[in-house]
């Protein structure tokens, strides 16, 4: 299990779009990805569960990925999110 804290950079946040990408991206792993935001945690591969935390530009969320894949499914996600 790989964890990080980090602060979305994407200007934003996780709306519809970036959202639908961020699932997206989720999806290709076999790793369990989960999402946090202010205590609650969610399925990083549900695009409703994700928006539900009303992600914002600079908001600090917590990103949990467990699995066969968890490095480059934490390393490609975690970018998506600071470099958008």
């Amino acid at each position: 299990m790989l964890m990080t804290k980090l602060s979305v950079s994407i200007p934003r946040g996780l709306q519809a779009r970036n959202t639908a990408i961020f699932v997206s991206k989720a999806c290709t792993f076999t790793s369990d990805v989960i999402i946090s935001k202010n205590g609650i945690s969610m399925d990083g591969k549900k695009i409703m569960k994700v928006m539900d935390l009303h992600v914002q530009g600079g908001d600090e969320i917590t990103l949990v990925v467990s699995g066969d894949d968890e490095k480059i499914a934490i390393d490609t996600l975690r970018k998506f999110l600071l470099e958008q």
